[in-house]
């Protein structure tokens, strides 16, 4: 004769509504004392529940991602008459003796010593379906992940019992990524952000997204996921540099404007000549960095359409007037959308100008692969003390973001001093 029994959850102290982070067994497995049943999670410790009996699995009543209390019900299960009745009870334990509890087990990775016998492989992860792409590992290791940015559901398999995650794991996985560059893209690595239905709260008006603004959002993403960046936040004196520009345009037969970019533009190619690890780009394996010979610089340019990035060619070769007419020219092409992806393409660094709307500060993303990128705000007149008095001087704000894996503190700042001390004299360029 056989007997259907129900197993449940039993003691597990003083908590509520656990989260069941692993099913273990699945409808016609046959089953045996103590084999464990579910694995249970709280945010301070994970518990396994044991059979308390011993047979074939009729159903499953739980499954991932369930919350459960004591005496949930976990499994039915078909047992014949001799080992029908749960296990036997500790001689010392009075009669009535609840079901044993299951203890707490503290956030720690146990291995086992190296003299013990190797560990029977755990079983698929598909065998049970529900546990399929779900990551097993204990509160710790999981906040350790988070803390390194790890997406713990990428390691599909950890090297402790019955394949929990260990924190070694999650080193392996991290030195994998930077020798082997590895890439998080669209924010894989973390929570999505809850969307409520706004139309609860009044009329909207739902419209896609470019695929300018798409596009630019991934890279930006993956940029920001991927890059240690570094802001450094300076201020450049172009009372004389304005003046000249000022000059320049009040002559006759001038056929194009100079605005300010154009200095920027020369400027920050003297700076990258001089200090070349800002025209570089680190190699996709993360050993090595790649020296450009030529020097292009990016201009982000604001279009109905979204933010694109136009390159000027060969800086340092060309003059002011041959850069204006070029930047005139791609910058027409790009709010008509008419800029090619040849156009877009060979940028050694590049420079986000807000001057035109305002700000005092920001801190621009990195346009990787390129390893550094300039911020401009809108210059103000500001009292600067000469020593004996204060005088109006104009005063640019800058903001140089970069790649900390290529250029250290020290190097962005003497590369801020350079920018500056040629902005403060332009004639220093014709040196």
């Amino acid at each position: 004769m056989s007997t259907t029994i129900e197993i449940k959850v039993p003691d597990i102290g003083n908590v509520h509504d656990v989260e069941v982070v692993a099913v273990e067994i699945q409808t016609g497995d046959v089953i045996e004392i103590d084999q464990t049943l579910i694995t249970l999670e709280t945010d301070k410790a994970s518990m396994d529940v044991p059979s308390s009996a011993a047979g074939t699995v009729q159903q499953v009543h739980i499954k991932v991602g369930d919350k459960v209390n004591e005496g949930s019900l976990i499994i039915t299960v078909l047992v014949s008459d001799e080992v029908a009745t749960p296990a036997p009870v500790a001689e010392t334990a009075p009669a009535s003796e609840p079901a044993p509890v299951v203890e707490e087990v503290k956030a720690v990775d146990v291995v086992a010593p190296k003299s013990a016998a190797p560990e029977i492989p755990p079983a698929p992860l598909s065998k049970g379906g529900e546990t399929k792409g779900k990551a097993h590992a204990s509160p710790a290791v999981r906040l350790f992940a988070r803390e390194l940015g790890v997406d713990i559901s990428q390691i599909s398999q950890g090297n402790g019992r019955k394949g929990r995650i260990l924190k070694d794991d999650v080193k392996a996985y991290v030195k994998k990524a930077l020798t082997e560059g590895i890439t998080v893209t669209g924010g894989a690595a973390l929570p999505k952000i809850a969307v409520p239905d706004f139309a609860v709260f009044g009329d909207i008006d739902t419209q896609p997204l470019s695929k300018i603004n798409k596009l630019t959002g991934q890279h930006m993403t993956s940029v920001w996921l991927n890059l240690p960046m570094v802001t450094y936040h300076d201020d450049a004196d172009i009372t004389e540099m304005e003046a000249f520009r000022v000059s320049l345009n009040s002559q006759k037969n001038v056929d194009v404007k100079f605005t300010g970019l154009l200095f920027i533009i020369k400027a920050l190619s003297a700076a990258m000549q001089q200090f070349p690890r800002f025209n570089s780009s680190l190699s996709s394996d993360g050993q090595s960095l790649i020296f450009k010979k030529y020097l292009n610089i990016g201009i982000a340019v604001d279009t109905p359409n979204g933010l694109v990035v136009p390159v000027l060619r060969d800086i340092p070769n060309k003059s002011l007037k041959q850069l204006a007419a070029e930047l005139g020219e791609k910058s027409e092409k790009a709010r008509a959308g008419k800029l090619t992806a040849a156009d877009m393409q060979g940028g050694c660094m590049s420079i986000s100008s807000l001057g035109g709307i305002g700000g005092k500060a920001f801190t621009p993303i990195v346009n990787a692969p390129e390893v550094a990128i300039l911020g401009v705000t809108k210059s103000t007149m500001q009292p600067v003390w000469n020593g004996s008095e204060f005088v109006p001087r104009l005063i640019l704000p800058l903001d140089l973001t970069y790649d900390h894996r290529v250029i250290d503190g020290a190097e962005g700042a003497r590369f801020m001093e350079a920018l500056k001390y040629y902005l403060s004299d332009v004639r220093r360029l014709l040196v």
